[in-house]
C-alpha cells in the first residue's frame, strides 16, 4: 500500500534515533519559545499602547489565537511540500521563520505589528508538527508509536515549561529581551536541525509526490478521516474546560486568594499525566495495535469526565484530570502512526498536515463551546457533553478500524 522502499518506510532510516533526539529537543525548545509569552501577553499589549481593560483582553485573545488560525490554514500545504521537497527542509524553514518572527516581536511598536507577527509565526512555523511527519516517516514501523510518544512528551513538556519561564524571565530581563532570548533559543534549534538531522532519501519520491501525491493518492480514506476526527476530539476535550476552570475551582476552595494557584494546578496535571504516559502507551500500541489503544483511551477519558462534573474538592478534580491526561497521552502518537501506516509515502505529509489542522480546529472550538455551554447551561454540562463526544468518538474509531488492521502491526 505504501510506495517507499524498505530502507525508509519499513525498516526506517539508519539515523532515526538521532533524528528523533534532535526533533524532540527542537520541538521542546520551539514550544517553550512560543508559549512563554502567555503570562505576560496582556502586559505587553498594554505596553504597546492599548489602555482600555476590555481592549487589552480582546487584543490579547486575538494575538494568541492568530498563530493557531494561521497554522491551521497552512499545515496541509507544508505537509504537501514536505512530501515533494523533503521533511527536513520543512523543519529548517519553520525554525528559521520562527527565529525571525519571535525575535521581531521584541521590537514591535504597536499591537497591529504584534498580531501580524503572531500570524507570521503560524504561517511560517510548524516545527513540532513537521517533526511528527519526519519521525513518522523515518522511524521503523515497529517502533513508530513509541518514537512519536517520546516526541509528544517533549512537545507537552514544552507547553508546561514555557509559561513557567514566561512568568520568571520578564521581571529579570524585560519583556522585549525575553522575545529576543526566545528567538535565540529557536535559532539553536535551527542550527541543530540543519547540521544534525539526516533524512533518508527515497528515489523517485519527488516525482511520485508531484504526479500522484496528496489526498487523492490515499486508497482507503476512512481510517484517515477517523483519525482526523479523533485528533479534533482530543483537543476539544483538553481545551473545553479552559474557559470555566477558574470559576469552577472557585466553587471548590475556601480561600479566594488561592483560586488561581489551584486553577493552574488543575490545568497542568492533565498535561503532566500525558507526558508520563505518551511513550508507554506508544510502546503498548506497537505491541498490541494502535486502534485498540485509541478506542480504549477515548473510552477511559470519557468515563473519567463524568465524575469531574460532581467533585466536591479540588483534589478530586486534580486527580481525575491527571488520570484523564494519562488516558489521552497516547492518542497523538497513535493517531500519527495510524495515518502514517494507512497512506502512501508520497502522501504522508499531506495527511499528517490535515491531522494538525483538525487538532487546531479542536483547540479553537473547545474553549468556544466550553465557555458558551458553561456560561449559559451550566459547568457540569461541559464535562458531561465532552464525555458523550469522546465515547461517540471511540465508537467511530472502532467502526472505522479496517479488517486488515486487526493484527498488532498492520501489513501494508
Amino acid at each position: 500500500m505504501t510506495d517507499a522502499n524498505p530502507g525508509t518506510a519499513a525498516g526506517g532510516s539508519i539515523h532515526w534515533k538521532r533524528n528523533l533526539a534532535v526533533s524532540l529537543v527542537g520541538s521542546f525548545t520551539t514550544i517553550i519559545a512560543m508559549t512563554l509569552l502567555l503570562p505576560f501577553l496582556p502586559l505587553y499589549v498594554e505596553e504597546l499602547g492599548v489602555t482600555d481593560h476590555a481592549a487589552i483582553v480582546q487584543w490579547s485573545g486575538i494575538a494568541y489565537g492568530a498563530t493557531f488560525f494561521a497554522a491551521a490554514l497552512v499545515a496541509p500545504l507544508w505537509g504537501r511540500l514536505g512530501d515533494i521537497y523533503g521533511r527536513k527542509l520543512m523543519l529548517v524553514r519553520a525554525s528559521l521563520g520562527m527565529t525571525v518572527a519571535i525575535g521581531l516581536m521584541g521590537v514591535a511598536e504597536n499591537v497591529w505589528q504584534l498580531v501580524a507577527l503572531r500570524l507570521f509565526v503560524g504561517l511560517a512555523g510548524g516545527y513540532s508538527s513537521g517533526s511528527m511527519v519526519l519521525v513518522a516517516t523515518q522511524t521503523p514501523r515497529d517502533r513508530s508509536a513509541w518514537a512519536l510518544g517520546m516526541l509528544s512528551s517533549g512537545i507537552m513538556a514544552g507547553n508546561l515549561v514555557g509559561p513557567l519561564i514566561g512568568g520568571v524571565l520578564p521581571p529579570l530581563t524585560g519583556i522585549r529581551n525575553t522575545f529576543l532570548a526566545a528567538g535565540g533559543l529557536i535559532f539553536l534549534a535551527f542550527l541543530a536541525t540543519t547540521f544534525l538531522i539526516k533524512e533518508e532519501s527515497v528515489p523517485g519520491r519527488r516525482q511520485a509526490a508531484k504526479a500522484g501525491g496528496g489526498w487523492a493518492a490515499i486508497p482507503d480514506k476512512a481510517p484517515v478521516i477517523a483519525m482526523l476526527a479523533t485528533g479534533m476530539l482530543l483537543m476539544l476535550a483538553n481545551m473545553s474546560i479552559e474557559p470555566i476552570i477558574t470559576v469552577y475551582v472557585a466553587q471548590l476552595v475556601q480561600r479566594p486568594e488561592t483560586v488561581t494557584m489551584w486553577a493552574g494546578l488543575v490545568m497542568s496535571t492533565a498535561a503532566l499525566g500525558s507526558i508520563l504516559s505518551a511513550s508507554r502507551l506508544g510502546r503498548l500500541a506497537d505491541r498490541i495495535g494502535h486502534w485498540p489503544v485509541i478506542a480504549g483511551a477515548l473510552v477511559a477519558a470519557g468515563v473519567l469526565l463524568v465524575p469531574q462534573a460532581f467533585v466536591t474538592s479540588v483534589w478530586q478534580l486534580i486527580l481525575l484530570r491527571f488520570l484523564m491526561g494519562v488516558a489521552l497521552g497516547g492518542l497523538l502518537p497513535c493517531i500519527a502512526a495510524v495515518i502514517r501506516h494507512a497512506v502512501p509515502d508520497r502522501s504522508a505529509g499531506t495527511a499528517l498536515g490535515l491531522s494538525v489542522s483538525s487538532q487546531y480546529v479542536g483547540q479553537v472550538a473547545g474553549p468556544l463551546l466550553g465557555g458558551f455551554i458553561g456560561g449559559h447551561i451550566g459547568m457540569p454540562v461541559v464535562f458531561i457533553g465532552t464525555s458523550i463526544l469522546l465515547l461517540a468518538g471511540a465508537a467511530l474509531v472502532w467502526s472505522a478500524k479496517p479488517p486488515l488492521m486487526r493484527q498488532a502491526r498492520p501489513k501494508l
